[in-house]
């Protein structure tokens, strides 16, 4: 397998809008070599199979939709309100689906992790560290709430964010900004 770690990267960066444009039985090493620009055959130089290639794909899209460290910092502004954990919970939405690519190439991995163990061990492994993140710096950050509030949004957040990815047209922008506002107060209720 080669080495040259920002080639890789590529490839599997290539292979995340693969698999959100054509699904799991699109992604192919030819696809794969297409999306990114490279010769036909790079691919399988940097990926031992099909299964490496959808594990590496897992590992990589979350490293993709975490937030910059300006966007972290910025959710340490302001007061420790409701209404500042509901402008935090929006901007989340939003930036989670302007990388729409990813949340669907995630959800297509989802699928797949039913059917590849290694791949359900790494998704598995890395989204429980990412609630665990979101839950130590959430009470780290003197917001409202709890662990469980953190829980709660996350699973309804990634529905609503699944429904603006794939049928935009049902929910209106004030509507989203309404459940938004509406999912924090009942979190936080809890």
């Amino acid at each position: 397998m080669r080495k040259n770690d920002a080639r890789r990267t590529a490839l599997v960066d290539a292979a995340i809008e693969v698999l959100a444009a054509a699904g799991a039985r699109g992604l192919t090493f030819r696809a794969v070599d297409s999306e990114a620009g490279v010769p036909n055959g790079t691919a399988s130089n940097y990926f031992a199979s099909r299964d490496d290639l959808f594990t590496q794909i897992g590992g990589r899209v979350y490293d993709r939709l975490l937030p910059d460290e300006a966007t972290v910092a910025g959710t340490l502004e302001g007061p420790r309100t409701t209404e500042r954990y509901t402008e935090i919970m929006r901007e989340l939405v939003d930036r989670v689906t302007a990388f729409g690519s990813g949340q669907l190439a995630l959800l297509e991995l989802r699928l797949e992790s039913a059917r590849r163990p290694e791949l359900q061990r790494v998704l598995t492994a890395r989204i429980r560290r990412d609630i665990n993140e979101n839950q130590a710096n959430h009470a780290a950050s003197g917001l409202p709430g709890d662990e469980q509030s953190v829980l709660i949004l996350y699973l309804a957040l990634n529905w609503l964010i699944l429904e603006r990815l794939t049928l935009p047209d049902l929910l209106s922008t004030s509507e989203v900004d309404a459940v938004v506002e509406e999912l924090v107060r009942r979190a936080l209720a809890v």
